[in-house]
């Protein structure tokens, strides 16, 4: 039974991966690396490893995709400047 779960884990997260590599627009990116985080704290809870599936649930899943949609609601917001070459 345990083994049919690791699989199960193993086979999400390598589809999430790919989801997130294939996505284009970066604001679903970061939702779909939010996923990740889950499904990855979900297989190291599911191999036996709690204390690092919980820090991957607060960094993985909260932190960085926050950190990712701040960066690029930033950089869509910036107006251009006419006439100023740089």
């Amino acid at each position: 039974m345990a083994d049919a779960v690791m699989a199960v884990a193993l086979l999400l997260v390598a589809a999430t991966a790919t989801t997130a590599v294939a996505v284009r627009d970066p604001v679903r990116q970061a939702l779909v690396l939010s996923v990740l985080g889950v499904v990855l704290a979900v297989l190291f809870t599911v191999l036996q490893a709690p204390d690092v599936g919980l820090s991957q649930l607060a960094v993985g899943s909260a932190l960085t995709p926050l950190l990712l949609l701040l960066a690029v609601h930033k950089v869509r917001r910036r107006p251009r400047r006419k006439g100023r070459q740089e």
